[in-house]
């Protein structure tokens, strides 16, 4: 006889394997989703401003580090920073492009995402997870603002230094010496 045993109730944090098996059974169907927190968050359509930015601000890094000779690759992918979190950033600076699954966070050199909808967001919880996780340096693009919120040297959970730049000025990587992008035609 197999005896069944029952949730107690409350709420239940979704881990990382779990959100994978829901997405590889096509639960999200088309939708983009991330994990954040062991919470689903179902995000919004990406509209002409923000993809025209992360489009743009990709080709420019991407540029410079073929320029620096760089190894690293830009990306746009999930990246798997703890148990419970695993954001879909708009762009990934990682040495490991290739391979299964989400990219390692041990991999990752520069994370950033590009705010038109959801600035709170990125400069709350994502920060705190990106510090956590120990990712060595993370931009916020505000869209509205024309702004870019810079974040570096984490410990403890939070970035210990930030910087910002308005569009149009130079924006300089803190932890990659020589990534140096223009800003102007964002």
């Amino acid at each position: 006889m197999t005896v069944q045993q029952r949730l107690i109730p409350g709420k239940y944090r979704l881990t990382v394997k779990d959100f994978l098996r829901l997405g590889d059974s096509g639960v999200f169907g088309t939708d983009r989703t991330e994990l954040l927190d062991g919470d689903i968050i179902v995000m919004n359509a990406e509209y002409r401003p923000h993809a025209w930015t992360v489009g743009e601000l990709g080709y420019l890094i991407r540029r410079m580090l073929e320029k620096m000779g760089s190894d690293l690759h830009v990306m746009s992918a999930s990246v798997a920073l703890s148990h419970h979190d695993m954001p879909l950033p708009d762009i990934v600076l990682t040495d490991e492009p290739k391979g299964a699954g989400p990219i390692p966070s041990t991999s990752v050199s520069l994370v950033v995402e590009v705010a038109s909808s959801t600035l709170d967001r990125d400069l709350g919880s994502k920060l705190s997870s990106y510090a956590q996780a120990a990712i060595p340096e993370y931009w916020v693009v505000d869209v509205e603002s024309r702004t870019i919120h810079q974040f570096w040297s984490p410990g403890e959970g939070v970035y210990r230094q930030t910087n910002s730049v308005a569009f149009g000025a130079d924006m300089a990587a803190a932890t990659l010496p020589g990534l140096t992008i223009e800003t102007a035609a964002l």
